[in-house]
């Protein structure tokens, strides 16, 4: 069963995009975890929260139209390169300024990054599977979250011993550059492939059909991830009114989890099959939020978190993977096309969430991720996912 696991580290190529991908999260884990802290520091409340993350899903969303361009012009391993560095440079604006527009701008400029680096890396990804005929996607979004993970950890560890967001910040976009530069002979060696845009192309296209259908569960599982990332901190700390140290834990365990699940994903999907694996985990992340809300103590939520997290794992690599392999689309078209939707609820989600918490509480904003979980688990029925 983690035969996969066993050629997914031994395979150089395959590794060092895994490190990409633990990168990325390793950086959202670090910010996710410090949201508290620019909360606090310009004394905002809910919905003037969710109104400042509203500048990172912004900036993804205006870029992503052009990512294919990028890839197209300069190469998916020299985007998924110099996207990553460009990644770890701009999370440095948001946590080292006093002005609150500079905030902004800069998790605007992420959110630019963000988008490239996401549609490069998991280009990256498909032409490694079809090269060598592996199974690699889950494992990678895998890397992702536990890259969430230890940085929510590290930034969590790092709050209790109140050194400064953005020290901390600096040392780590310089430690992911160099890891970069380390890594970039070996990525240069993938075989490099251009999205084309032939048969309607791999632009952003209006999506019907499955694709519209896998693009509906995506928005579910992406708000549901998006809405963890975003106010498990802020839960943790306003509600659960735990200790600093213990602030990050939730968002710890819900990343732990979410890591093992896509970890042993490129088993289980084949094995059960895309359908089956969606629909328990919807049922799964939905009682561990009821968990978390009914009871709001240290322990039950970072359990129910980290029910979350086993629920919503192999979301993305399931509808990332079917998006790609829509029948009668040119290659990559899909794929472009569900960044776009993914990037959206990921990022755009916890802005509604914002704007629900301060018009009604945070519980009951997070009660209704519940329902988007149980809909993506209704909705999986109707569409054949590979």
């Amino acid at each position: 069963m983690l035969k996969h696991l066993r050629t997914f580290f031994t395979h150089r190529q395959s590794l060092a995009i895994g490190m990409v991908f633990i990168s990325v999260g390793f950086l959202f884990g670090n910010w996710a975890t410090l949201i508290p802290y620019i909360k606090q520091k310009f004394d905002l409340n809910d919905a003037q929260l969710g109104l400042l993350l509203l500048s990172m899903p912004f900036g993804a969303t205006a870029m992503n139209p052009f990512s294919t361009y990028f890839i197209n012009r300069f190469g998916m391993l020299n985007t998924t390169i110099l996207g990553l560095i460009l990644l770890a440079l701009t999370y440095t604006i948001p946590v080292s300024t006093g002005f609150l527009p500079l905030v902004s701008f800069g998790l605007i400029l992420v959110g630019v990054s963000l988008s490239v680096t996401n549609v490069a890396m998991n280009t990256c990804v498909t032409s490694l599977e079809h090269q060598f005929e592996i199974n690699i996607m889950s494992t990678c979004h895998g890397m992702f979250s536990a890259g969430l993970m230890f940085g929510s950890i590290a930034a969590s560890i790092l709050r209790g011993m109140k050194i400064e967001p953005s020290s901390q910040m600096i040392v780590i976009a310089i430690i992911i550059t160099l890891l970069v530069l380390i890594l970039r002979p070996i990525i240069l060696g993938i075989h490099e492939e251009k999205i084309t845009e032939t048969e309607g192309g791999a632009k952003f296209i209006l999506p019907k059909g499955a694709l519209l259908l896998m693009i509906l569960i995506s928005l579910c599982t992406n708000v549901t991830e998006g809405t963890m990332a975003d106010w498990t901190a802020v839960y943790m700390r306003d509600i659960v009114q735990t200790d600093d140290y213990f602030i990050g834990w939730g968002l710890a365990g819900y990343s732990m989890f979410m890591s093992l699940g896509r970890f042993v994903g490129d088993a289980l999907i084949p094995r059960f099959g895309g359908n089956a694996v969606l629909r328990t985990g919807g049922i799964i992340a939905a009682l561990g939020i009821a968990l978390a809300v009914i009871f709001p103590y240290t322990i039950t939520a970072i359990l129910g978190f980290t029910m979350v997290g086993a629920g919503v794992s192999c979301g993305a690599p399931i509808l990332y993977g079917s998006a790609a392999r829509v029948p009668g689309m040119a290659k990559g078209a899909g794929l472009a096309t569900m960044n776009t939707f993914s990037m959206a609820g990921f990022l755009a989600g916890p802005v509604f969430i914002g704007f629900v918490s301060k018009s009604v509480s945070l519980p009951f904003a997070i009660s209704l991720v519940a329902i988007l979980a149980l809909v993506w688990s209704f909705l999986v029925n109707r569409v054949k996912l590979y």
